[in-house]
């Protein structure tokens, strides 16, 4: 039984590590953005937390929706490395995304972390107003 079992637990070994960041992804998320955004990733329109449902594929699949997600407060705030940040954000598409998106990767974060942002609300607005002007609507974010 061991002998048939030996090989299926070698070709299981490379998965480990993906398996491992995978769980710890969840975790961080768990962690740092359940809070605000909840487990179901729906946010609250009365905390002003937009849900990420059929929104955070369409906002990833932006240049300046990419950008504009390095600086929301959850990720500026969430005492993560850039690495760390990548695999939340990927979790996040994984989990409430519509599979279209490009994966982000610790070079983006560094990148698009450096680029100022200096009103994240506006840069919201002006992501949800691209998107719109393309017929695609986002989660409501009630902030002023």
């Amino acid at each position: 039984m061991l002998r048939c079992l030996a090989p299926l637990l070698i070709l299981a070994l490379p998965a480990a590590p993906v398996l491992a960041a995978d769980s710890k992804a969840r975790s961080d998320y768990i962690l740092r953005c359940a809070g605000c955004h909840g487990m179901t990733g729906e946010g609250t329109v009365e905390g002003g937390v937009p849900a990420f449902p059929d929104s955070v594929s369409a906002i990833a699949n932006l240049d300046a929706g990419r950008t504009y997600m390095m600086h929301v407060p959850g990720v500026t705030g969430a005492s993560l490395d850039n690495a760390q940040i990548a695999q939340v954000m990927n979790y996040v598409l994984e989990e409430w995304g519509d599979g279209s998106s490009t994966p982000f990767t610790e070079a983006e974060v560094i990148r698009r972390r450096a680029v100022p942002v200096a009103d994240v609300v506006d840069e919201r607005r002006s992501v949800a107003d691209t998107l719109a002007a393309e017929g695609i609507y986002i989660a409501e974010y009630p902030w002023p």
